[in-house]
């Protein structure tokens, strides 16, 4: 089931952003496995802006979460993470549906995010969703922005990208 992010999810949002991570140190990328989650603090900000959603197993726990923000007249996606004994089973797409439903909502133009060029289920995952590579020179002021930040939080040390897409027509949003 898909809801809205509580309160009390967050710190559980903390454990599946570590272990959605761990899969990293598999293709020698150790700085990602090991990069710190969100704080509560900044979880809390999407969360009580309506911004943060849960997938949750049979027992009502989160095992996947997505981060939405506006920016530029796009909804972006900040964060989707699912916890690695979850994996395949379509919930980052469904969480990224929600956002897709959200953004039509608010009136937006479509959805970005930015990911890893090559990590298979980075950029190449979400071009299977229709996402499209952003080249550098057509990056809108906001993306320009949330590149240089990862760029100086030691990201870039693997090829990444800017993605994006028009809304999902096809599920009626």
């Amino acid at each position: 089931m898909i809801r809205s992010a509580s309160r009390e999810d967050l710190p559980v949002l903390r454990d599946i952003e570590r272990a959605a991570g761990a899969p990293f140190r598999e293709l020698g990328m150790t700085a990602i496995a090991e990069d710190e989650p969100p704080s509560i603090e900044e979880l809390a900000a999407f969360q009580r802006a309506g911004r943060a959603w849960v997938c949750t197993d049979e027992h009502d726990r989160p095992v996947a979460y997505v981060l939405a923000e506006v920016v530029d007249g796009f909804a972006h996606i900040e964060q989707v993470s699912v916890r690695p004994s979850h994996a395949h089973r379509g919930l980052g797409r469904s969480l990224i549906d929600v956002v897709d439903a959200w953004a039509a909502e608010q009136g937006l133009a479509g959805l970005t995010l930015t990911t890893y060029a090559t990590v298979p289920w980075n950029a190449p995952y979400y071009q299977r969703l229709n996402f499209e590579i952003v080249a550098d020179a057509e990056l809108s002021d906001g993306l320009r922005t949330i590149r240089r930040h990862e760029a100086a939080r030691g990201l870039d040390a693997w090829p990444r990208v800017a993605m994006r897409r028009a809304l999902d027509v096809h599920s009626g949003h």
